[in-house]
């Protein structure tokens, strides 16, 4: 059975599948990225999986895989197929592309950015599908675009585009990553609304499930948390729809996993701020975490057509 080899490499762990021709997962798998063990150990992880797969793939489907595409955080030189930077997993310049190939027996290997790729997905098979201009904004330990135009992502000049995590909600706020500070990760990502439930509730294990839980139970403090939150969050998307003017907005990750104790006070919160712009549609994302690993899977099967009219 034809498929491909699909990663998507997270900061704590790494999502993997082979996928047919039609998109269809005919096996999935999981690991831990291991990054504790240093940057070179996340690279022999990350090579070491993909050809566990192949050799499942030979095992149980007959053939080996045609290709693979895989999905890394951080700065990605995907012409070059380069892992420019990833600064939770501690790597730079990662030559990931010829790596994968080379344990992989010479298969052709495409590399993305992780949210562009999971937008890829959500765009061709997801809540995306059929729409022409949407922004894909998934909310999870920190936050990330994907900016997508008539069937493919906008990958910038720089492979930076869609970086609206590091746009300054609240100047003078909590210390980013970046080195900025008040960036939107810092206050409405997953990871940040974990922080703030867990210092507003006194309890140290509480996360953002916790608090929209505490808020469907009507907590007055949980409300305050998510609302700020979800503000922070709604001053960040107007910027951006300010700027792109999507028609829909496709909100994915952790917090999306609410549902409307995020959805309906977040679009109340994005049509009290628009003035001349048009209020695109907001929605949940289709795909759940399996978007990283189907876009994986297309980028694969998207360079393997590329070869083939080349």
């Amino acid at each position: 059975m034809r498929h491909v080899i699909a990663l998507d490499v997270g900061g704590t762990g790494m999502k993997a599948a082979l996928v047919g021709v039609d998109g269809t997962l005919l096996h999935e798998a999981r690991r831990a990225t291991g990054r504790e063990r240093g940057a070179d150990a996340v690279v022999e992880s990350v090579l070491g999986f993909a050809e566990d797969l192949r050799a499942h793939g030979q095992k149980h489907l007959g053939t080996a895989a045609e290709a693979a595409g895989v999905a890394v955080p951080g700065i990605v030189d995907a012409e070059h197929g380069i892992a420019v930077y990833a600064a939770n997993l501690g790597w730079r310049d990662v030559p990931m592309r010829e790596l994968l190939s080379r344990r992989l027996d010479g298969a052709p290997v495409a590399l993305g950015h992780d949210v562009r790729t999971g937008g890829l997905a959500e765009g061709r098979i997801g809540a995306g599908r059929g729409i022409d201009r949407f922004l894909f904004v998934p909310l999870g330990t920190g936050i990330a675009g994907a900016i997508g135009i008539a069937g493919t992502i906008e990958a910038g000049a720089h492979g930076c585009a869609g970086e609206i995590g590091h746009i300054v909600v609240r100047h003078g706020g909590p210390v980013c990553g970046c080195g900025q500070r008040g960036c939107l990760e810092t206050l409405a990502s997953a990871a940040a609304v974990t922080r703030a439930w867990a210092a507003a509730s006194g309890e140290a294990a509480a996360d953002a499930a916790d608090c929209a839980k505490a808020v469907e139970a009507g907590d007055k403090t949980a409300t305050t948390v998510w609302q700020e939150a979800v503000d922070a969050l709604a001053d960040g998307l107007v910027t951006a729809l300010t700027l792109l003017d999507p028609r829909t907005l496709i909100i994915g990750g952790g917090l999306a996993e609410a549902g409307e104790t995020l959805f309906t006070p977040l679009r109340a919160a994005v049509e009290e701020r628009v003035t001349f712009q048009k209020l695109p549609t907001i929605v949940p994302a289709a795909l759940g975490d399996t978007a990283g690993c189907l876009g994986a899977g297309l980028l694969a099967w998207d360079l393997l057509a590329t070869e083939v009219t080349a």
